[in-house]
C-alpha cells in the first residue's frame, strides 16, 4: 500500500486529504504517472463538486419573523456537519474550506446595533433565556473582563459562549473604536443585566501600559460588584471557550483559591523592552500606533532588581502548554502540535475547522486566536458543542444521576 497526497490550497490554508491505492509491486514509472494524473483529475472534480454543493447549501435561520436582513451576520448558520468535522472526514473538511473562501458573511457592526435595538428580540434570537446552570455553578459565580476594540459580532459570540445569568461581565472597549462598535457594546450592556461597560475607558495602544490599564479598570469595577465572584477571567476579542461553564467551574474549584501565574527570565530579545526607550509611532494596520525601540539606552533597574517577565493573562502556565489559553505558534508546529489549518498572523495561528478535534481534546479552557472572517465553521461548531454539552451536564446533575463518560465525549456531544 502506498499513499498519494492530494493538496487543496486556498488563500489561507492547505488541506491534506489522503487517498489509498494498491499498486502492483513492479509498477512501472509510466503507469505511476498515469495513475497520478487520474488522481489529480479526481481531486479537481471533487473540489468542483464541493464548490457547487456549498454554493446551494447555505441556510439562513432568522429565528422568527422579526429579524431583518441586516441581522443575517449574527443569525445565519452554515449547513455543515460538525460531527463529521470533528471526525476529520475529508469531504466535510473540504466543504468547510469552500465556505471559508467564498461565502463568509462580511462582519458589520451595524448588524449587531440593529438587532440589539430591540432587547427582547435579541435575547430570544440568541437563546439567552435557554441557558441552564447547576446549583454548583450558582454557588460559584465567575467574573469576566473583555478588552475589545473591533468586530462587534465576534465579541457578541464570545460573550454568548461564556454567558450564564449568575456570572458578571465587564466590557472595556477602546476609545479609538468606531462609533458603531461602541454603540453595539453599550447595547449589549443595556440588554443584559449582568453585563456592564467599564467606568473608565482607555485609548489602548498595543503592547503598552494602556493595555494593562484596560484590564485593571475592569478589575476595579468588578471588585465593587454585588456579585461575589470567585475568579476573574480576562479575555480579548479573539479568545473563544473550549469548555462549558459547568466544566470550567469544576476545574477552578480544584485550585482552591489558588492561581496559575507565568513568570520567567527574559530572553536577550525581550530585555530590550526595558533596556531601551520606546516611542509611539504610527502603524499601517489596526493598532494605529505601536511602541518602537530607539537607540537611547535606559539605566539599570534600581536597587539591583532582577527583571522577570509574565503573561498578559492572569491564569497561565506557559504559552506552550497552557491550561487556560491554547496558543499555537508557527515555529513550534510539528514538534508540539499539528500544523495550523487556518491562517498565521504575526506567527500565531488563527484556528481553522480542521483543528476542532485537537482544540476540544487538548484540555485547555480557551483558544487564542479565532476569527469568524478566517473560519466561521469552527466558531459555529464550538458554539453548538458547548451549548449542548452545558445542557446535558446540567440535566445530569439536576437529576442527581452519575454523569456517564460518554456525555463528556466530544464526538457524542456533536451528534
Amino acid at each position: 500500500m502506498r499513499e498519494l497526497t492530494c493538496f487543496f490550497f486556498s488563500d489561507y490554508c492547505s488541506f491534506v486529504m489522503k487517498i489509498r491505492f494498491a499498486f502492483p509491486s513492479r509498477l512501472r514509472k509510466k503507469n505511476f504517472i498515469s495513475s497520478l494524473s487520474l488522481l489529480l483529475v479526481i481531486c479537481a472534480f471533487l473540489l468542483l463538486f464541493l464548490k457547487f454543493t456549498v454554493k446551494y447549501s447555505i441556510t439562513i435561520e432568522t429565528y422568527g419573523s422579526t429579524a431583518g436582513y441586516n441581522d443575517i451576520e449574527l443569525l445565519h448558520r452554515y449547513n455543515i456537519d460538525c460531527n463529521a468535522i470533528y471526525e476529520m472526514e475529508p469531504a466535510e473538511l473540504g466543504k468547510s474550506l469552500v465556505i471559508r473562501k467564498q461565502v463568509v458573511v462580511e462582519e458589520q457592526d451595524k448588524s449587531l446595533v440593529n438587532l440589539i435595538s430591540n432587547c427582547p428580540r435579541y435575547l430570544r434570537s440568541r437563546g439567552y433565556g435557554d441557558v441552564q446552570v447547576s446549583e454548583e455553578e450558582q454557588a460559584f459565580p465567575l467574573a469576566y473582563s473583555l478588552v475589545v476594540h473591533k468586530s462587534a459580532s465576534m465579541v457578541e459570540k464570545i460573550l454568548r459562549a461564556v454567558y450564564t445569568p449568575n456570572n458578571i461581565y465587564c466590557i472595556h472597549y477602546d476609545l479609538k473604536s468606531s462609533e458603531l462598535f461602541r454603540e453595539s457594546m453599550e447595547g449589549l450592556a443595556r440588554c443584559l443585566p449582568n453585563v456592564f461597560i467599564a467606568s473608565k475607558l482607555e485609548a489602548v495602544t498595543y503592547a503598552s501600559i494602556s493595555r494593562l490599564n484596560a484590564d485593571l479598570n475592569c478589575l476595579s469595577d468588578l471588585i465593587g460588584s454585588k456579585v461575589k465572584w470567585r475568579y476573574v477571567i480576562n479575555l480579548c476579542g479573539q479568545d473563544f471557550p473550549l469548555r462549558s461553564n459547568i466544566e470550567l467551574v469544576a476545574d477552578l474549584k480544584k485550585l482552591r483559591g489558588g492561581n496559575m501565574m507565568e513568570t520567567s527570565r527574559p530572553s536577550e530579545y525581550k530585555k530590550q523592552r526595558f533596556s531601551f526607550h520606546h516611542e509611539l509611532q504610527n502603524a499601517s494596520f489596526e493598532y494605529h500606533r505601536l511602541p518602537v525601540k530607539t537607540n537611547k539606552a535606559k539605566g539599570p533597574p534600581p536597587h539591583g532588581i532582577q527583571m522577570f517577565i509574565g503573561s498578559a493573562y492572569f491564569a497561565d502556565i506557559t504559552d506552550l502548554m497552557s491550561k487556560t489559553r491554547l496558543v499555537k505558534w508557527n515555529y513550534l508546529e510539528g514538534p508540539l502540535y499539528p500544523s495550523c489549518t487556518g491562517k498565521h498572523v504575526r506567527s500565531v495561528c488563527i484556528y481553522g475547522a480542521g483543528e476542532l478535534r485537537w482544540l476540544l481534546n487538548y484540555g485547555s479552557w480557551f483558544a487564542n486566536k479565532v476569527d469568524a472572517k478566517v473560519d466561521p465553521v469552527l466558531i459555529q461548531c464550538l458554539e453548538d458543542t458547548l451549548q449542548e454539552k452545558q445542557r446535558l451536564l446540567v440535566k445530569a446533575m439536576k437529576s442527581q444521576q452519575k454523569i456517564p463518560s460518554s456525555v463528556l465525549a466530544v464526538d457524542v456531544i456533536l451528534q
